[in-house]
């Protein structure tokens, strides 16, 4: 067996399934969630850069508070509000999503007003008002938390010397420099999963990861393949797709809620753990960024620094297929994103093993894109190697983050949100 497959067959070995079953169902179609979430993708624009799961989790978790209160099926994911048992869910869901919304993205209320006075339109008004009640004093509660978190803080300033292994700018200046210190979600410590140290760039192991993306990585690679340049540039949302990461992860979600017939507060949980998750993934890894603060394979490749790496020869000139990020390299940041989400999606579902589509819609004259997956792990697994296609990490950056990054899921699923 080769490194590259012992560290495959490693990193699978963290898929054990240990989650519970789906809470008890109940008589409520998942159509509020599922159209509140839409309703962001469609006017969230670029607002929240790369920390836009953060949007739709603070909307998420106040949409499962809210309903949440009333059917009590899971212990709380942040807070619980007086609710009488009777109140409606979808008032509530609706109301709290409306609420966060507002004050998340207050240029889009006329849209979000008149979504939230189409579902109440249709219940009965005093199941609506007492469920509308309770998404109000759900939505203030999450909002308070969340509006202080610390994403608008920075960056802050962050430079090194030029010493072999060092991050130095790769072009733009450095971003996320205040990720370390936001407010997770469901974590204690924004390093309470920390990744361990990367192999040092006079190893044997680094050697073998640093050749791998000079060849494969390149801007004009001749072995990387038709279908791996795809894949390095449709989850980058580079070139040939108009479909990012965050859209992309909450349309599985979408389909597996339909496909499972969750229910509308099961529904409610799986959108809120997933998008949570996602923002606490990039979280953990962001910190270990600047902790470890390793170079970019652009920087690397290019250095006329000496790594005392015999196996390692420079490339002047050398490009990646796709923009190298402004922040170090290690551990990979989507490659966390994927193993949190579809970590969070197989314990929400009690399996990994459900099929599934993605579509990619097509930018600038190319086709729409849809590939067929056999279960969550499969996009995760797709999902990182192609930044090593697209010139921008180390398989080792990856490799660290499929193994540790499906604890924070599983962290949070014995801490939050958990059926009663």
């Amino acid at each position: 067996m080769s490194r590259k497959q012992t560290r495959s067959a490693a990193v699978a070995a963290t898929l054990l399934l240990l989650s519970p079953s789906l809470a008890p169902a109940a008589d409520t179609d998942p159509a509020v969630a599922i159209a509140w979430n839409q309703k962001l993708q469609e006017t969230i624009g670029p607002t929240g850069g790369p920390l836009a799961p953060r949007w739709f989790a603070t909307m998420h978790i106040a949409m499962f508070d809210a309903m949440n209160s009333i059917a009590r099926q899971y212990t709380p994911f942040r807070t619980t509000v007086a609710a009488a048992s009777g109140a409606s869910l979808e008032a509530a869901g609706a109301q709290a999503a409306r609420d966060v919304l507002v004050a998340l993205l207050p240029a889009n209320q006329a849209a979000y007003d008149a979504l939230l006075a189409a579902q109440l339109a249709a219940i009965p008004p005093g199941l609506r008002a007492q469920g509308v009640a309770v998404g109000k004093a759900a939505a203030a509660r999450i909002l308070e938390w969340r509006l202080t978190d610390g994403v608008g803080a920075g960056p802050f300033p962050y430079s090194l010397p030029a010493i072999a292994g060092l991050w130095q700018p790769t072009g733009a200046p450095v971003g996320l420099t205040q990720a370390p210190f936001v407010v997770p979600f469901t974590l204690k410590t924004n390093t309470q999963f920390l990744p361990r140290r990367f192999p040092e760039i006079n190893t044997a192991a680094y050697a073998e990861d640093y050749n791998e993306v000079l060849e494969v990585g390149a801007k004009n690679s001749a072995t990387r393949s038709a279908e791996q340049t795809q894949t390095a540039k449709l989850f980058a949302a580079f070139e040939i797709t108009s479909t990012n990461i965050v859209v992309m992860w909450n349309t599985v979600i979408r389909d597996t809620v339909l496909s499972r017939h969750l229910t509308l507060l099961q529904a409610a949980r799986q959108y809120a753990m997933t998008n949570a998750l996602i923002i606490d993934g990039l979280i953990t890894t962001q910190s270990g960024k600047f902790i470890y603060a390793l170079w970019r394979p652009v920087t690397a490749i290019n250095s006329t620094l000496d790594d005392l790496n015999p196996a390692t020869t420079a490339a002047p000139g050398w490009e990646p297929l796709i923009g190298t990020p402004p922040y170090p390299t290690y551990p990979g940041n989507m490659a966390c994103v994927g193993a949190v989400a579809a970590r969070s999606l197989a314990m929400g579902m009690g399996t990994n093993d459900v099929a599934f589509s993605v579509t990619w819609t097509g930018a600038n004259g190319n086709p729409d894109v849809t590939r067929h997956y056999a279960g969550f792990w499969d996009l995760a697994l797709q999902e990182a190697d192609s930044r090593i296609y697209g010139g921008i990490h180390f398989r080792f950056d990856n490799d660290v983050s499929l193994e540790y990054c499906p604890k924070v899921a599983e962290h949070a699923f014995a801490t939050v949100a958990r059926p009663r």
